[in-house]
């Protein structure tokens, strides 16, 4: 078993994995976001397209494979909750493209649709 990326220390297939296989939704926006980080980082363009919001999602590929996905830290939120319908979660993720390192710090917003969480944009 191999150690799910978005830094749980969980196995990928009892961490993130079970929502990538389509066996659970993800219950918070947090765990949405940590999900979608570990699809970027796995290339799992499937789920990230049914998890963003249809009048945010783009056209065309949704990995750029020429990063890798390192380290992913959480540090902030705001609702996201099992009872809220909105949220906002900031986090840095840290890559590697052609060996050099990167960073990408964003605030994510997040709305449930029908039920279930879902990407909108940055902030």
């Amino acid at each position: 078993m191999t150690t799910c990326p978005c830094g749980s220390g969980e196995p990928y297939e009892s961490c993130c994995g079970r929502y990538h296989l389509g066996e659970a939704q993800p219950p918070t926006a947090v765990t949405l976001m940590r999900a979608r980080y570990t699809a970027f980082a796995r290339g799992e363009e499937e789920f990230l397209a049914s998890t963003w919001h249809p009048s945010t999602l783009p056209r065309g590929p949704l990995v750029d494979p020429s990063l890798s996905w390192v380290g992913l830290h959480v540090t902030a939120q705001t609702g996201g909750g099992l009872l809220d319908a909105t949220a906002t979660v900031r986090f840095t993720a840290r890559y590697l493209r052609a060996g050099v390192p990167g960073r990408l710090t964003e605030t994510s917003r997040f709305t449930r649709l029908r039920g279930r969480w879902t990407y909108l944009g940055p902030t």
